[in-house]
């Protein structure tokens, strides 16, 4: 009895001894900040060559359209700093409330939307990961400062590929492998392809239409359209709607409105960040535009700008919206 009681007391020992050194083991494992398996990883963007050691801890936000994919793959918790504009509209309310959480840094955009902020600002949040690339921020600097930069697809520069729903899956995949997340974006991949085949069955028997996605300036001046390397083609696409601009390679160019007016598009979809009241002016205001079958039929459509471009999961909820307007329409 003495016998067996003393050998269980040594059994027991032992194991606790394994499960301390184990336990040492891991705790060593992560405080060591070895990468996890699979890493350093390279990834293409822009023509340039990405290489991430380890996935990123500190996040920068420089744009409002990565929002979805960080927080639909679990790690929008790793965002230290934002900066743009980032209306509440894009996002279900415990979403918009993390967003608020994060400390904006500002949210001053030129006349053409574009982010206004220094490179010395960005450097000071000592981020890991940038999030968009606004003038005035280079790759370098940030690389010397130990961050790496990622751009959307469809804004990198050169001659854009057409566009397609696989540009935004293609995305999601991307920032999968960055921040080793692969199973969570598949799963997020899986239900935006449901939801865009729900789209596009429900389109099915629409009426042949022809259509232009706009981005006014708003109080007069350029018009820009949406050719097929932006993502309103694959929206348009979706709807069962012909682009009329859809043979231009760019992905987002100037318009006359005469180029306009002539195209006549049967719906026209006015991209906004603000007010949609001024967009809607712009367009009306063109000399002609009281002729256009789009104002003439009542279908002009207003969206936020994030609605369709860049690729997000928000593209898709914009895919959605633009169907339940075009209902009865």
């Amino acid at each position: 009895m003495h016998s067996a009681a003393r050998t269980l007391r040594l059994l027991a020992l032992a194991v606790g001894a394994v499960i301390v050194v184990a336990g040492c083991a891991s705790s060593t494992a992560v405080d060591s900040g070895r990468a996890p398996a699979g890493f350093p990883i390279s990834v293409e963007n822009c023509g340039v060559d990405v290489t991430f050691q380890t996935p990123p801890e500190r996040v920068l936000l420089l744009e409002s359209a990565p929002v979805t994919i960080l927080d639909g793959i679990g790690v929008f918790d790793r965002v230290v700093a934002r900066a743009g504009s980032f209306p509440a509209e894009y996002y279900p309310a415990e979403v918009a409330a993390k967003v608020n959480a994060v400390p904006a840094l500002t949210d001053k955009m030129n006349s053409s939307g574009h982010l206004m902020i220094s490179q010395e600002e960005v450097l000071s949040q000592s981020p890991d990961l940038v999030l968009a690339l606004p003038e005035g921020v280079s790759r370098q600097a940030l690389h010397d400062a130990g961050a790496n930069a990622l751009i959307q697809q469809v804004f990198c520069p050169g001659a854009p590929a057409p566009a397609s729903f696989q540009t935004l899956y293609d995305e999601i995949g991307r920032y999968g492998r960055v921040f080793d997340r692969r199973t969570q974006a598949e799963g997020l991949v899986a239900d935006l392809r449901a939801r865009v085949a729900d789209v596009e069955r429900r389109s099915a028997g629409a009426p042949q239409r022809t259509a232009a996605v706009l981005y006014p300036t708003v109080g007069g001046g350029t018009t820009y359209a949406y050719g097929r390397g932006s993502m309103a083609q694959p929206q348009l696409t979706a709807l069962g709607l012909t682009n009329v601009f859809g043979d231009v390679p760019e992905r987002v160019f100037e318009v006359q409105p005469e180029e306009l007016i002539d195209a006549d598009p049967d719906v026209v979809i006015l991209l906004y960040q603000g007010s949609p009241r001024g967009v809607r002016q712009a367009l009306t205001s063109l000399p002609g535009a009281e002729s256009m079958a789009a104002i003439t039929g009542g279908r002009v459509i207003t969206q936020l700008f994030n609605f369709t471009e860049p690729a997000s999961p928000l593209t898709v909820r914009g895919l959605e919206m633009l169907a339940d307007e075009l209902d009865g329409r």
